[in-house]
C-alpha cells in the first residue's frame, strides 16, 4: 500500500538522505532514527508536501508524481504541528477532509471524537485550541473515506495517557486493513500498537 523507490533529499550543500526505497502492505511500522536524521523530511515527501529531489512514491498504487489526487485521496496524514486554517473549527475541518473523501462525518468518527473528548471542542478554531487537541482532531480524520495509508509524524506529541491508549487502540484497528506510518522515540507506545520499527539503514543508501 505505500512503496517508494530511489528517494532522495538535500538542503543546499547537505544531503539528507538519497537512494531510499521501501515497500510495505498493511500493518503497523514505526520509523525510529536518531534527532536530526531527516524523518519528518521524509514523512513530508510520502505525504507530497514536500518534494523529492529524486525518486517516486506510491500510496495505495497511485503515483504521487503522475497522479497526486488520486494518491492523497487514500492517505491521511498528521503531520508534528497540526495546523490547518487557523480561523477553521474541528468541526469544519472534518467536514472538509469527508468531503474530499466523498463521505460524511459518520458515528464511528463522532466516537472517536468522543473517546479523544473532543466534543467540548470541534466549534472551537484550530487557532484557540492547544496542541494535543489540534492532534487529535487531526487523527480523528483517520477513519473518514476510504484511506490505504496513515502517515504521522510524532503522533504521540501533546497527548495525555488516555488520548494514547484511544490511539494505540486507533492505530492496531486501521493497521488491518491499511498501511500505518509513524514517527517516534516512544518505545512503550511503539510496543503497544505492535509496530516493526525500521531506521534509515533499513531503507537502503544514506547521504
Amino acid at each position: 500500500m505505500l512503496r517508494f523507490e530511489n528517494l532522495s533529499k538535500r538542503y543546499s550543500e547537505r544531503t539528507i538522505f538519497q537512494g531510499l526505497h521501501y515497500d510495505t502492505a498493511a500493518g503497523c511500522v514505526a520509523l525510529n532514527d536518531e534527532s536530526g536524521s531527516g524523518k519528518s523530511t521524509l514523512l513530508g515527501i510520502l505525504a507530497g508536501t514536500i518534494e523529492p529531489d529524486a525518486g517516486e512514491v506510491w500510496l495505495g498504487g497511485h503515483s504521487l508524481r503522475t497522479a497526486p489526487l488520486e494518491a492523497k485521496s487514500v492517505l491521511t496524514y498528521v503531520p508534528e504541528d497540526c495546523m490547518t486554517y487557523p480561523d477553521q473549527t474541528g468541526r469544519d475541518y472534518l467536514n472538509r477532509v469527508a468531503s474530499e473523501r466523498k463521505t460524511t462525518v459518520g458515528s464511528d468518527a463522532l466516537e472517536l471524537a468522543r473517546r479523544f473528548g473532543l466534543e467540548p471542542h470541534l466549534d472551537k478554531r484550530f487557532e484557540q485550541m492547544s496542541f494535543g487537541t489540534r492532534k487529535k482532531i487531526f487523527l480523528t480524520g483517520a477513519v473518514l473515506g476510504e484511506t490505504k495509508v496513515v502517515i504521522a509524524d510524532e503522533p504521540v506529541g501533546g497527548l495525555d495517557a488516555s488520548a494514547r491508549g484511544v490511539l494505540v487502540d486507533l492505530f492496531r484497528t486501521l493497521a488491518a486493513t491499511r498501511t500505518v506510518l509513524f514517527s517516534s522515540y516512544d518505545t512503550a507506545f511503539t510496543q503497544a500498537c505492535e509496530a516493526r520499527t525500521i531506521g534509515f539503514a533499513d531503507l537502503g543508501a544514506r547521504g
